[in-house]
């Protein structure tokens, strides 16, 4: 091994030097940009806010207020509640456009979730409305947000936010009737949900109410009738029927349909879109059903039409930024290597390719191929459901600091399993290959200190992905994203979660760092091609169970997977990280010519994206 690669020349420095330029331009021009489409051009100012809540509890949110709104003018409020394992940011696009309309917005992290606190109670999504019961009552009560109209507060969610809209529905109902009030809420929108349309809940209800209900829902087996057609489904008739007459029942829902009269607070309405649930939030045909209903039942017609909508355009700046803040990771690790003198003996040459696998070792080859995707398929849900068993407090919803994220508890038994598995498969493949090398391969071969040194870097780079980060969010109060996926700003707590996770983690990690580089990489054959297959082979497994769940969805009605139907949307999420992952770990070989830099960066980034990202049951 000789001591140190030869400098990198002027041309791939100086080639190094524009690329982080171009991706710091795109990242702040990217994320300019988002901000503007976030506050409507100007017309609207974005707040962060805390609010300290009952039990030591407290909720984060951020505030969209229309300049319009002011103590003389006062403004409709509503409240954004997301669902299970989304943050505020996830739904921004619903507060973005109710406060282009002139609607005050509060969109808020619910309780165990982003920057909220846990609470005390294992079903806050029913009992405290995510956080969103604490919030309407500070809206009611005090004098501060002098530019809301009290007499107009709503609540809106998806999924199990949707819950806790209707819940606030029927909790403030409740309180209404036993004091002779009105309710404190004058309007909900229930996104996504319809188990809880019972009699005992809708008998409270003192609010004007909307639903909304993928047709193709993949909890829908859950429903009365096993599907997501809501036109004659009970708990359609059931929402509607609550505000009618007892002779003028309904026997089906016309979908879109309004009825009642939104003055006396008995405003109904349904849809039944054809999507899927993960995305429903993201469909501007659905969002502009919450904002037709928000619109009738204030009286704010004459504003903005439904269509008139601009919140992906800040999706698509932020998720320019977000691709951008990645690539940047390599040419900052290219000229960290060559001016940072404690980095520069990390600079190897690349280890020489292998030959490109014939007869019997390209049989070896993609036999091995296929296994690691079919165990990568077939251990995940298995896996997913021996999480609840060995995490039975996060996956009680209890609050608890050992491995305290529940969603995330089964993708790490995935992930140390599979990285297991790909470590087998790697040296069994090198065996039936009839390799002759014993030992290593030439690209995991490191001398005393380099790890050390390695893992350093990799610390550099993470705390560079993430201070950026900060820098961008204090500018521009927007993070990294795209929908549901995205970097946002880590709680510090969040940090101590690192050591806990990450080890096993990292197995999968340099598992795929070393089959990519020692196992994959063949002289002649070309790079896109070549990491199309390993990205391929990382993700495939992932794939594979995606296909199945919406194959046998699309034939019989039914999900594959009933009871495990929302670890398979965590999918959505985990695949494109999947896929993309071996891209990194080559470039990052390519400038150390060892495996090690690249599992131990993208493992600290990926795994804080996915910390930061889901429930986590802390107890704080």
């Amino acid at each position: 091994m000789s001591d140190s690669a030869p400098p990198p020349p002027a041309a791939a420095l100086r080639s190094a030097r524009r690329l982080l330029a171009a991706c710091l331009a795109v990242i702040f021009v990217g994320s300019f940009l988002a901000a503007r489409v976030q506050n409507a051009g100007g017309s609207v100012r974005l707040t962060g806010i805390t609010l300290p809540t009952h039990n030591g509890q407290w909720v984060r949110a951020d505030l969209f207020r229309p300049r319009s709104a002011t103590a003389e003018n006062p403004a409709p409020l509503v409240v954004v509640v997301p669902g299970f394992q989304r943050s505020k940011e996830t739904h921004a696009n619903i507060a973005i456009e109710l406060a282009r309309r002139g609607i005050v917005a509060i969109v808020i992290d619910p309780y165990a979730q982003g920057s909220s606190s846990s609470s005390l109670n294992p079903r806050s999504a029913t009992n405290e409305g995510y956080g969103a019961f604490a919030v309407v009552d500070y809206a009611a009560n005090t004098g501060n947000l002098n530019y809301v109209d009290k007499s107009r507060l709503a609540v809106t969610g998806h999924s199990a936010g949707g819950n806790a809209a209707l819940q606030a529905a029927a909790t403030f109902g409740a309180e209404a009737i036993k004091a002779g009030t009105p309710s404190k809420l004058h309007s909900v929108f229930v996104s996504g949900y319809v188990l809880t349309l019972t009699d005992r809940i809708l008998r409270n209800v003192r609010s004007n109410a909307g639903v909304s209900y993928a047709r193709h829902d993949e909890g829908a087996y859950r429903n009365e009738l096993g599907h997501g057609d809501l036109r004659r489904a009970p708990e359609a008739l059931r929402f509607v029927n609550s505000a009618r007459p007892a002779g003028a029942k309904l026997t089906e829902v016309a979908l879109g349909t309004y009825h009642g009269d939104a003055a006396a607070r008995t405003l109904r309405v349904v849809f039944n879109d054809p999507m899927l649930h993960p995305f429903q939030p993201y469909a501007p045909g659905d969002v502009a059903h919450q904002i037709a209903f928000f619109q009738r039942a204030f009286g704010l017609e004459n504003t903005l039409p439904p269509a008139d909508q601009i919140w992906y355009w800040k999706e698509f700046f932020s998720l320019c930024a977000f691709v951008a803040a990645f690539v940047a990771l390599v040419p900052l690790a290219r000229l960290l290597l060559a001016h940072v003198a404690y980095f520069q003996p990390l600079a190897q040459p690349e280890p020489p390719a292998a030959p490109r696998p014939r007869g019997r070792a390209r049989a070896v080859f993609w036999t091995l191929f296929v296994a690691g995707a079919a165990i990568a398929c077939v251990t995940y849900i298995p896996l997913a459901e021996l999480s609840q068993k060995l995490f039975a407090e996060a996956s009680g919803r209890e609050a608890t600091w050992f491995f305290p994220q529940r969603m995330n508890n089964a993708v790490v038994l995935w992930a140390f399993g599979n990285g297991l598995v790909g470590l087998a498969l790697f040296f069994l493949g090198r065996r039936l290959a009839g390799s002759t090398a014993a030992g290593l391969p030439p690209a995991a071969v490191v001398r005393a200190g380099e790890l050390g040194r390695t893992a350093v870097l990799a610390a550099v780079l993470f705390a560079s992905f993430y201070l950026l980060l900060a820098v961008v969010y204090a500018l521009f109060h927007v993070d990294y994203r795209f929908g549901f996926l995205g970097a946002r700003i880590p709680q510090a707590e969040l940090l101590w979660l690192v050591p806990m996770y990450a080890p096993f983690f990292f197995v999968f990690f340099l598992s795929n760092s070393l089959r990519v580089n020692a196992g994959m990489r063949f002289v002649g054959e070309p790079e896109g091609r070549n990491l199309l297959v390993a990205g391929l082979g990382n993700s495939l497994g992932l794939l594979l169970i995606l296909g199945a769940q919406y194959a046998t969805f699309a034939a019989t009605g039914t999900v594959r997977w009933t009871e495990s139907w929302l670890y398979v949307n965590l999918l959505f999420g985990l695949v494109p990280m999947m896929f993309v992952l071996p891209i990194f770990n080559r470039a990052f070989f390519r400038l150390t010519g060892r495996i090690y830099l690249g599992p131990m960066t993208t493992c600290l980034v990926f795994i804080m994206i996915l910390l930061s990202n889901t429930v986590c049951y802390l107890p704080f």
